[in-house]
C-alpha cells in the first residue's frame, strides 16, 4: 500500500480524514490554554519566555501531536496482536520521552522522568489494550524506558545546545506518529470504522494536561542544577 494512498485518505471521509482536523482543534486550545495562563500568571515571573516559554511552547506542540492517536486507534477498535504491541510500544515511548524531555530541560531528570512514565504509561495502556495484555505491557515498559530516557537527554544537553536538540527531538517524533498512522491505515483499510466521537474529550484532556505541565514546568520542584 502506497504511502500517497494514506496522504489522500487525509483529505478523505474515512476516520484518517480527522487526524488534520483533530490536530487544528487541538492547536487552537493548546494556544487558548497558553495564552490564558501566561496573562493570568506566567507574564509577572521575570524572565518567563527565556526560561519556560520554548519548551512549554513544545510540550503543547507535543500533546497536539499525540491526542490524534486515540481517536484514530479508537476509531477501529480491536487490532491484531502484532499491530497493538506497536501501537502501545510507539505510543507510549514517544508520548513518555516528549513529555520527559521538555520537563526536563525545566525541573531536572527526577520530576522530568516521572513525568514523562506517568503520561507515557497511562498513553500505552489506553491505546496498547487494542490487542490485549501484550499491548497494555509494550505501553507501560516503554514508558519506564522512554520518559527516564527523554529527561535524561535533556538534562545531558543543558550546556550542548538544547533548544535545537528540543526542536530536532519533536520533529523526529512527529515522524514517528505520522508513520503509526499511516500503519493503522495500511492494517484498516478493508475495514470500516467501529465507533466515533466527538472531539470534547480529546480537547479536555489536552488542556489539562497543558495546565499540569506547565504548572510543574514553572512551580514544580526541580534539581540543584538549576538552582
Amino acid at each position: 500500500m502506497a504511502f500517497s494512498d494514506f496522504l489522500k485518505e487525509i483529505e478523505g471521509n474515512r476516520a484518517e480524514g480527522e487526524i488534520v482536523k483533530s490536530m487544528l482543534y487541538g492547536l487552537v486550545a493548546a494556544s487558548l490554554t497558553f495564552a490564558i495562563l501566561y496573562f493570568l500568571r506566567f507574564r509577572y515571573i521575570e524572565s518567563f519566555m527565556p526560561k519556560y516559554g520554548l519548551y512549554i511552547g513544545l510540550i503543547c506542540l507535543s500533546y497536539v501531536l499525540l491526542l490524534p492517536m486515540t481517536r484514530h486507534v479508537r476509531a477501529y477498535g480491536d487490532f491484531q496482536c502484532m499491530t497493538g504491541m506497536m501501537i502501545g510500544m510507539t505510543s507510549g515511548m514517544v508520548s513518555s520521552f516528549l513529555v520527559g524531555f521538555y520537563i526536563g530541560a525545566t525541573n531536572g531528570l527526577f520530576i522530568g522522568g516521572l513525568s514523562g512514565m506517568i503520561v507515557g504509561g497511562a498513553l500505552g495502556i489506553y491505546l496498547g489494550r487494542c490487542c490485549g495484555i501484550m499491548g497494555i505491557m509494550e505501553g507501560i515498559m516503554a514508558a519506564f524506558m522512554g520518559g527516564w530516557m527523554g529527561a535524561m537527554t535533556s538534562v545531558m544537553l543543558l550546556n550542548d545546545h538544547i533548544k535545537a536538540a528540543s526542536v530536532i527531538v519533536l520533529l523526529v517524533n512527529a515522524i514517528i506518529a505520522l508513520l503509526l498512522h499511516y500503519m493503522i491505515y495500511n492494517e484498516k483499510r478493508e475495514f470500516q470504522r467501529e465507533g466515533t466521537e466527538d472531539y470534547s474529550v480529546q480537547l479536555f484532556v489536552i488542556v489539562i494536561l497543558i495546565a499540569l505541565s506547565s504548572w510543574i514546568m514553572v512551580y514544580g520542584p526541580r534539581s540543584f542544577l538549576f538552582g
